[in-house]
């Protein structure tokens, strides 16, 4: 009671179990897969199997299940900075300050969001929250006590350095942070 479980999937599929916090090395340790990670993508069983086949030197249209095996996007690996990133959003999207931005974007309309890792020695990112009238910035530092916590704030946007006003991610009407990562 009063923990912040992380929800989990143990069997990679849509069903997830809350953790709390002594026991996720555990769950990751068993392989359940934390909600929002990123996973290995899996080649369905059908398209491994044969790649040419008669039907389609005959120009013979694809089954269902080989149309959909074809629509499958391709996933990429992540580098580090888009890592940080995701893990960040995940952070953030599990603190009680996405409430407070999703509640100020239900008044002011969308806002701009940023995520910047920040070099050196420190694992932290910079997540920057802004609309015409107001800013706020939150540092999320993974492996700390407290993750998440409010950095700055202001009223204009000019008085954010540049390196934060690169809109690299956006806020999903429910106020989850979401980074912006091309998909192969």
């Amino acid at each position: 009671m009063g923990e912040r479980s992380v929800r989990f999937s143990p069997n990679g599929g849509a069903h997830y179990v809350d953790v709390c916090p002594l026991c996720q090395e555990t769950a990751v340790e068993n392989g359940w897969i934390k909600e929002g990670s990123p996973t290995t993508p899996t080649m369905p069983a059908e398209r491994r199997r044969a790649r040419f086949s008669l039907a389609a030197l005959l120009g013979i249209p694809k089954s269902g299940a080989e149309e959909r095996a074809a629509a499958q996007p391709i996933l990429r690996r992540l580098s580090e900075s888009e890592l940080a990133s995701v893990e960040a959003a995940d952070l953030f999207n599990a603190s009680q300050y996405r409430r407070t931005v999703g509640g100020i974007a239900k008044s002011l309309g969308a806002p701009r969001v940023s995520i910047v890792p920040l070099s050196g020695v420190n694992p932290d990112v910079v997540v920057t929250v802004a609309w015409e009238i107001s800013w706020y910035q939150y540092r999320v530092t993974p492996e700390s006590a407290q993750p998440v916590r409010l950095a700055e704030r202001g009223h204009d946007l000019s008085e954010l350095e540049g390196s934060f006003s690169e809109w690299n991610a956006h806020m999903e009407d429910d106020g989850h942070v979401v980074p912006d990562i091309a998909r192969v």
